[in-house]
């Protein structure tokens, strides 16, 4: 029969799983789009004097790599975290 301290621990888990889904989903919408402009802007038309055509092509790369990025971190904390909850419910 499972107790109400235990159930708790399972909503405080599931809490945390959920902020964290909720930080990189923000971060994948936000940051690329955000690199993307501020790249095409500042870096390759304002600083390094690409053209038009050319900077929308650098700075949908660099967008690009973010995505990829955010996905990474991502999946590195979703496996660290789901390592570290089995080890605390494992201990007996």
């Amino acid at each position: 029969m499972q107790t109400t301290t235990d159930f708790r621990g399972n909503e405080g888990s599931l809490l945390s799983v959920l902020k964290t889904l909720l930080f990189f989903t923000i971060m994948m919408i936000t940051l690329p789009i955000g690199l993307y402009f501020a790249t095409k802007a500042y870096v390759f038309q304002g600083s390094l004097g690409y053209s038009s055509n050319d900077s929308y092509f650098y700075a949908a790369i660099v967008a690009v790599v973010a995505v990829h990025v955010i996905l990474a971190l991502f999946v590195y904390v979703a496996w660290n975290e789901g390592s570290r909850q089995s080890r605390v419910g494992k201990q007996d």
